[in-house]
């Protein structure tokens, strides 16, 4: 195996063991702002108990880089340079620390309506449950009332006219593929939660980044303005890691990689 398989398998391993784990922190998420809400804690306090946790363990692993040094015996002049590093990648976990602790709001919201869905989508129990019942079906996400959601918000969506890509679709399946099986039910309704919560950010990036704008004249951030886009942006903080490996399977990473620049999600994952 050459040097350059190995770097690449390796890559593709902790792609899945991060993906894993926020997977399950999705899942403990959910049962937290449960809990939360059994107890009669509103969705705003929800947010702040648990954007203060999530800070919390961001600010611990800054604690443990800033704490990390060079190895024993090392040159000068290669200290030097991993105190350098240090201190870089410090800095931007301090900066992910404070966005955590500020811009997680919408999620116990998200949580509710979710909760809400899947309660009235329920089917009553069998009063006489029969010896073998076929397995559930697994929910399916139908793309045109994924892309019909997306296209209302007119604070994030370009007119027609002016969109860069009118089928977007190879996108937008990209994008879908990073919804895992338990996030599917009620999954527009959270989309929806999303765009309502980020409202403000979406207007400002279309109006700076979008069709029409001095820097997408030079042909980049091409899918500012997608309807589509909204699902990428959502996954983006939800799912990173697993966006990133979908994605980079399918479509060219520069698509992904500009509009990343542009968000400015907790995760940035361009290289």
């Amino acid at each position: 195996m050459s040097i350059e398989q190995h770097s690449t398998d390796a890559y593709g391993q902790e792609l899945a063991r991060i993906s894993h784990h926020q997977s399950e922190a999705v899942k403990a998420r959910f049962t937290v702002f449960q809990a939360l809400a059994a107890v009669g804690i509103g969705h705003e306090q929800a947010d702040d108990i648990v954007a203060t946790l999530e800070a919390g363990a961001v600010a611990g692993a800054h604690t443990w880089i800033s704490e990390s040094s060079a190895p024993h015996g090392s040159e000068p002049r290669f200290e030097e340079g991993w105190h350098a590093g240090v201190r870089d990648i410090a800095s931007h976990l301090l900066h992910i620390a404070d966005s955590t602790a500020t811009t997680g709001r919408g999620l116990a919201a998200s949580s509710a309506m979710l909760v809400a869905h899947l309660q009235q989508t329920a089917s009553p129990a069998p009063q006489e449950p029969a010896a073998e019942e076929p397995e559930a079906p697994p929910v399916t996400l139908d793309a045109r009332d994924v892309l019909a959601a997306a296209e209302r918000f007119s604070w994030a969506v370009a007119t027609p006219g002016l969109r860069n890509f009118p089928d977007g679709s190879d996108f937008l399946d990209v994008a879908l593929s990073a919804v895992r099986p338990e996030e599917r039910a009620g999954y527009v309704e959270r989309l929806e939660a999303f765009a309502e919560q980020h409202r403000k950010r979406l207007e400002e990036m279309l109006r700076t980044h979008g069709p029409g704008s001095r820097p997408a004249s030079h042909g980049r951030y091409a899918l500012v303005g997608q309807p589509e886009t909204l699902v990428i942006l959502e996954r983006m903080e939800t799912m990173p890691f697993l966006l990133r490996r979908r994605w980079e399977e399918e479509l060219e990473s520069v698509f992904l990689d500009d509009l990343e620049f542009v968000w400015g999600p907790r995760i940035r994952l361009s290289r």
